[in-house]
């Protein structure tokens, strides 16, 4: 018996098809990053079983959980929620990827910490597009700037940029913000040289919008796993 998790993998990756289609795209173009957060080991299990080969995490504490639990298996990991210096050794030691870097303190502890394990890290770097002071990310404005300094960071290897949208109804709102990130990539290309080639954009519910918009990384947790349990009242 198919799954829940399985059915709603094949949705997304048809949902994912039928965007790219409609934008001109390659739907290889564009890869899935199921967001497995709050949910247990079991059902990151089922969604590997359909397939899926990394799943991202908010909370380095809660991927190296899952990554030790599924140790025996070749699951990958990336890392998308805001990290803490103090962080950096732990994610070393398990993380595929890190779609959230903002700040060159922590780029420079990534740095030392990956040199010590004698590996490398694909990084993006998230930008705050919105404007949105509860958002983290580097302002649009220092993106180049930020780019360029994290060029002397042998271990990190810059693939691109992350950013999440504004959280609104309005299509046009919601689109700005993709579409800013993709302005910032080819600015990066003009300015720095290099591909760039990541676009980390687009979630449950705007994805299909951020395919339009030339996402390279969809994050979608919810239409995957189904909605999380309600935050504890403090």
């Amino acid at each position: 018996m198919t799954s829940d998790i399985a059915a709603n993998l094949a949705t997304i990756h048809q949902r994912i098809d039928r965007a790219a289609a409609a934008a001109g795209r390659s739907s290889e173009e564009i890869r899935l990053l199921p967001v497995s957060k709050t949910k247990p080991p079991e059902a990151v299990l089922e969604a590997y079983a359909a397939g899926e080969p990394i799943f991202g995490e908010n909370k380095v504490q809660e991927a190296q959980a899952k990554a030790e639990a599924l140790a025996d298996t070749d699951i990958r990991w990336a890392v998308i929620g805001h990290l803490q210096t103090n962080k950096a050794k732990q994610l070393v030691r398990f993380a595929d990827e890190f779609q959230a870097l903002d700040s060159a303190k922590v780029a420079a502890e990534l740095d030392k910490r990956l040199d010590a394990a004698d590996r490398t890290l694909e990084v993006l770097l998230e930008v705050n597009t919105s404007g949105e002071e509860s958002k983290f990310g580097v302002s649009p404005a220092h993106v180049v700037a930020f780019a360029r300094e994290l060029r002397s960071f042998e271990r990190l290897d810059v693939r691109g940029l992350m950013t999440i949208a504004t959280n609104t109804s309005d299509a046009d709102r919601v689109g700005a913000c993709f579409d800013d990130l993709a302005g910032l990539r080819q600015r990066l290309r003009d300015e720095l040289g290099g591909d760039y080639p990541e676009l980390s954009m687009g979630m449950s519910g705007d994805f299909e919008l951020a395919i339009a918009r030339g996402a390279t990384c969809v994050r979608i947790g919810t239409a995957i796993f189904g909605a999380r349990p309600p935050l504890p009242k403090r």
